[in-house]
């Protein structure tokens, strides 16, 4: 099971899944030593499958660093916070967790788009 690492220690994914807003992206980053990087694929890719399935998925994107990195980074986008709150507390996924490396680090955080005038659409 990977060990869970706020991205913001000041708002946790906890306070965030309270949110009943609408669409949302998940970031989440995994650190695992590069040896091991083949057993995060294959744990990812079954999780991957689960949430595909829930309701309210949109799409998910992992990329991993480059030059051998054991970072990776994937990005997800949901209708909304409670649709991702559904898949991330059902019992499949959450069996699925002990399938992670016990060297596993992960980091999931929500966000929305954020609108600059000029540069980004909200």
């Amino acid at each position: 099971m990977p060990t869970f690492i706020e991205m913001d220690r000041t708002v946790t994914l906890a306070d965030q899944l309270k949110d009943e807003g609408q669409s949302v992206v998940l970031i989440n980053t995994f650190v695992v030593p590069p040896a091991e990087a083949d057993a995060l694929l294959a744990a990812w890719t079954a999780d991957a499958e689960i949430m595909k399935r829930q309701p309210g998925f949109v799409s998910t994107q992992l990329h991993r660093g480059i030059a051998g990195s054991g970072t990776f980074l994937n990005y997800a986008v949901w209708d909304s916070v409670a649709a991702f709150r559904a898949a991330f507390t059902n019992p499949e996924f959450q069996a699925r967790l002990a399938d992670y490396p016990a060297s596993v680090t992960a980091s999931p955080h929500l966000f929305r788009t954020v609108a600059v005038p000029g540069i980004c659409a909200a």
